[in-house]
């Protein structure tokens, strides 16, 4: 596989994350509309983010051994399946069970294509890809909601059908253009020799990394909470503009990691831009207090958009530059991480909130120093890249 085929990963990552996007403004209505009470609504959050997180390392062994393509064409099939019965559901139990088969099988695509990733570049370079792959990820996250908010007039159920298609579509192209990336003779060894469950993996040598991965997932989480709470309580904002808010974000980030992190990395080095980013999340969380109006706000978020594209794609790439373990293991591992925050940051950021207002953005800073003096005192500890 040629690095001519990252647009096409990056294509995949868009398409992908675009269907999960579609729903996020429209699951809760729906779910209502059956009755369903608002800690029924988060469990049907948490439900799919627990999976995630169990299965995105389960699902990365498996690549080690059989391949990337199949993994991914799995998750995406499985994610358009139960999206579909999604919108067809006439009960929150089967919204539920929908809910939890959906985080199992899509746990399988996301993590494979960041393996994919991986897999094509060598070390010096792969902040770069990793970086295009974000981008993806970031746009579809400026769309999805968008493209759901127009479709929902015609129904709850149509955003779960339109992302159950983008889906299916994106199955489909990856069953005819998509190559494999790990070849058959490198799959034995990395299965015998470089397994390991989540414990063994991210309490390794690279607990430092799994950990920044996590706490910046747990703040973010938070954040995403509280933040639209926040600027209606104090200032009246409504959802219109906390959209708008986070269409500007999400610009910024894909921007970030598209087109500056390729070139940051080439000058400056993984550590000083992950510094960088968690240097950004910082002045973020501590601003956002201070901010009493829309543009203030918007430039505040637009530093977590830079800030996000930084650390997650060096993150990244400095975890799979130095691991012992197989990329698909390993990319399952991040996945997991990046999951846990999700269950966790938003339980965590809504009792703080209810304490104080600013709370949850004053936690989420402290905690941006604390990694900030960690990484910086510690990184130099980390392995040694491995070769190719």
């Amino acid at each position: 596989m040629k690095k001519k085929y990252l647009p096409l990963l990056f294509l995949i990552a868009f398409l992908t994350m675009l269907g999960f996007g579609i729903i996020i403004p429209i699951l809760p209505f729906f779910a209502e509309n059956v009755g369903a009470s608002s800690f029924e609504i988060g469990i049907l959050f948490a439900s799919y983010n627990i999976m995630q997180f169990l299965f995105a390392p389960i699902w990365g062994a498996l690549s080690d051994r059989i391949g990337r393509k199949p993994l991914i064409a799995f998750g995406l099939f499985g994610f358009s399946i139960t999206f579909i019965l999604f919108g067809l559901a006439g009960s929150y139990t089967e919204m539920l069970a929908y809910r939890i088969l959906g985080g199992i099988v899509s746990a399988a695509a996301l993590p494979t294509v960041t393996a994919m990733v991986a897999d094509v570049f060598p070390p010096e370079e792969r902040a770069k890809g990793m970086g295009i792959i974000g981008a993806g990820i970031g746009l579809s996250f400026v769309f999805g909601p968008a493209i759901g908010g127009f479709l929902s007039p015609y129904g709850f159920a149509v955003p779960f059908f339109a992302s159950g298609g983008v889906a299916l579509l994106t199955f489909f192209l990856i069953l005819f253009a998509l190559p494999e990336s790990l070849p058959k003779e490198k799959r034995t060894g990395m299965a015998r020799d470089k397994q390991g469950n989540l414990l063994t993996v991210v309490f390794g040598p690279l607990s430092l990394m799994y950990g920044i991965m996590f706490v910046v997932s747990f703040a973010f989480s938070g954040l995403e909470t509280t933040f639209a709470l926040f600027i209606n309580d104090l200032y009246g904002f409504t959802s219109k503009d906390l959209g708008m808010m986070f269409l500007v974000m999400g610009i910024i980030s894909a921007f970030v990691q598209a087109g500056l992190i390729g070139k940051m990395v080439k000058r400056l080095g993984e550590p000083l831009v992950l510094t960088i980013g968690l240097v950004l999340y910082a002045v973020g969380f501590f601003s956002i207090p201070l901010a009493a109006n829309f543009w203030a706000l918007a430039l505040t978020l637009s530093l977590f958009g830079a800030g996000q594209g930084m650390i997650r794609a060096t993150g990244t790439a400095m975890i799979t530059q130095r691991t012992s373990q197989g990329q698909g293991v390993t990319s399952g591992a991040i996945s997991s991480m990046d999951s846990l925050g999700r269950i966790l940051g938003p339980l965590a950021g809504g009792a703080v909130y209810q304490w104080t207002a600013s709370g949850p953005f004053l936690v989420g800073g402290i905690l941006m120093v604390v990694m900030l003096v960690l990484f910086r005192t510690r990184y130099h500890r980390l392995p040694q890249q491995a070769q190719g």
